[in-house]
């Protein structure tokens, strides 16, 4: 298997950690809500699936735990947010630290566990394709189920009521509440769904891609799902592209390093920050962007 090969295989799985939180949070800011704690959600995720897979000794078990881990964070945020009215950046930093803290103490226990991790699927013919093969259709099954959520959600987003209930709260939620509607529930449930996805990402860390657990193991793709969002505009199918685009590059890193190639190790640490303060800054720079106006309005009070 040759370097290209490789740099693509660790893409698209790499990717679709980035790509499964970055729809959730492609979800919940539609509702009107950015959460800068998906990398919380991610390292609760992370440590939940592979938790909940060493204590019963299945791996689809612990997809369960990431997801209720994931949700629990997105539960908090959206009860700050939503029913505190508190600072929407400064409580996902805030749920990033506590996530980051409680993994940290009940995480070192599972540094030398071991679990079977996802298995490999392998798509009838369209996996013996050489290159394409083992690029795009060998991987495991949350890799496939990112890919299947791109459309999925933007057609609930917008060919469905739901889907539409869920971006009159993101852009004029006094008007749906005027009209009978509850957007206070809209963006909890959303930031919450959202988070569980963060959460689902996370698994795909612990228990796919990577498949083993250590402490703060997400390493800032939970900001770089963020940005993801951002400059793809909130739209699903950008958010396919970009977090693909990312996963390739990240993946190389490592690829290039494996091969003796000298990668600075502090700067692909520093990437993911970078990058998210790039999108913010951009995304408070375009007034007129195509950003939910509830959220522009959340985040220019956030100035």
């Amino acid at each position: 298997m040759n370097g290209i090969e490789q740099t693509l295989i660790g893409g698209v799985e790499g990717g679709a950690a980035i790509l499964i939180p970055a729809l959730g949070e492609l979800v919940g800011q539609r509702a009107g809500v950015v959460n800068l704690g998906v990398e919380g959600s991610m390292l609760a995720g992370a440590l939940g699936a592979y938790a909940m897979a060493v204590a019963t000794g299945n791996t689809w078990v612990g997809l369960i735990g990431g997801l209720a881990a994931g949700a629990v964070c997105g539960l908090l945020h959206s009860w700050l947010v939503v029913r505190q009215r508190a600072d929407q950046l400064a409580s996902g930093l805030v749920v990033w630290f506590l996530a980051l803290g409680v993994t940290s103490v009940f995480g070192t226990g599972y540094v030398n566990d071991t679990v079977t991790p996802l298995p490999t699927l392998s798509i009838p013919l369209l996996g013996r394709m050489p290159f394409l093969g083992p690029v795009l259709f060998q991987h495991d099954i949350l890799v496939y189920a990112g890919f299947v959520l791109v459309p999925a959600i933007w057609f609930v987003l917008h060919r469905t009521r739901l889907g539409l209930a869920l971006r009159a709260t993101g852009e004029r939620p006094e008007v749906v509440a005027a009209t009978g509607g509850h957007p206070a529930l809209v963006q909890v449930v959303a930031v919450t769904f959202g988070a569980a996805l963060g959460g689902l990402g996370g698994a795909q860390l612990s228990v796919g891609y990577v498949g083993n657990w250590f402490n703060d193991m997400t390493s800032g793709y939970g900001f770089v799902a963020v940005a993801v969002v951002l400059f793809a505009a909130w739209r699903p199918f950008r958010v396919l592209a970009g977090a693909l685009l990312f996963g390739v590059a990240l993946a190389a890193a490592s690829v290039l390093q494996a091969h003796g190639v000298a990668v600075n190790q502090y700067l692909l640490d520093a990437m993911p920050y970078l990058i998210t303060l790039l999108a913010l800054i951009t995304l408070a720079r375009k007034g007129s962007s195509e950003a939910p106006e509830g959220l522009r309005r959340a985040l220019a009070d956030t100035g």
